[in-house]
């Protein structure tokens, strides 16, 4: 079969592989349909983020079931959204809701992220994935629902999700603070999340032009990050996202969250050392939150939230192209590209 495999920055291949079979009763083969570009894609694809390669590429997918074992119960034709992690649904951490560390799977088992010697479990921009209990991992589409709205849902919207809704739960009508970054579209989907819940107000703060235009078409308020200019927190907010990535948007947040709010950093980085003001963030009493999202444990409410009409991400997508076009588009700057095949 085909599957475009990441090299290194600015190298896609389209190779013929061996397409995957039918291994346990719990498996599924599924054809992906439509693959989003997930923020870490970007950075991978342009060298900020070392990851080496070679490995199949994309993560955030949607796909049809072609064939299922006797245990799984999709049938053929089924339109399903693939978590990116894999997790099995049955061990401990899975039964916590803690999917993203499930003990079934080598640390940080995904598709379309296979990098440092990891096992590659193959990526959407392929003619077929196996997805092993898929009784579990998939989650069937509503017929509402788009294929180039459901890819992303797995991943960078179920990201910017749980930054507020959680948060939200215990208070609501909150305001939230959402600052913008290299997270770029996780962000984004943080500020959407928090408008369909209910937020009090949603403020987005950044430096970049295109996102504070599909942040205001999200409902939010908006306005210059600024931090370069010598900013300082002015508002106190219950909740804040960073999505900025940089040490000092994370000061910011932290000045900016109040008196036993929640700060959750949706953002990752990469230095060996981050500087992070804690002595103001025990003072304050806040709560920090880091790590990576707990995909299958939070995609269903996500899903239902698309499906009902209040959770509205196609703000965010600024172009959408064929696979054909993924090799060369892949360092494309913007939040969020889409390729359908």
């Amino acid at each position: 079969m085909q599957q475009m495999t990441f090299f290194k920055p600015g190298q896609f291949e389209w190779r013929e592989v061996p397409a995957p079979t039918l291994l346990a009763a719990t498996d599924a083969l599924v054809r992906p349909l439509a693959v989003a570009r997930c923020d870490l894609d970007l950075h991978i694809a342009t060298g900020f983020v070392p990851f080496p390669g070679p490995f199949a590429f994309g993560h955030e997918m949607v796909g049809e079931v072609v064939a299922a074992g006797e245990q799984v119960p999709h049938a053929p034709g089924t339109r399903v959204i693939v978590p990116f992690q894999l997790s099995c649904g049955r061990c401990y951490y899975c039964r916590r809701g803690w999917t993203n560390t499930c003990t079934e799977f080598p640390p940080f088992a995904s598709y379309g992220l296979a990098a440092g010697g990891k096992t590659d479990f193959g990526g959407g921009f392929s003619d077929l994935v196996r997805v092993p209990f898929a009784d579990h991992m998939l989650v069937p589409i509503p017929a509402g629902v788009p294929d180039e709205v459901a890819c992303n849902l797995s991943d960078n919207v179920a990201d910017g999700w749980r930054g507020v809704a959680g948060p939200l739960a215990e208070r609501p009508g909150a305001k939230v603070l959402v600052i913008g970054g290299k997270a770029q579209s996780v962000g984004l989907y943080a500020a959407a999340a928090a408008v369909a819940l209910g937020a009090g107000a949603v403020t987005y703060l950044d430096d970049d032009p295109a996102r504070l235009v599909a942040a205001a078409a999200l409902g939010a308020m908006t306005g210059p990050l600024a931090l370069d200019q010598g900013r300082r927190a002015e508002t106190q907010f219950e909740i804040v996202v960073e999505a900025a990535g940089d040490p000092a948007a994370l000061a910011f947040a932290i000045q900016s969250t109040a008196a036993n709010g929640v700060l959750t950093v949706v953002s990752m980085y990469f230095d060996r050392a981050t500087p992070v003001p804690l002595t103001q963030a025990y003072y304050k009493g806040i709560t920090v939150h880091t790590g990576r999202v707990q995909s299958s444990a939070v995609l269903g409410d996500v899903l239902g939230c698309v499906a009902c009409g209040k959770l509205h991400p196609q703000p965010v997508t600024h172009r959408i192209a064929s696979f054909a076009e993924a090799a060369d588009a892949m360092t494309e700057a913007g939040p969020k590209l889409i390729f359908t095949r």
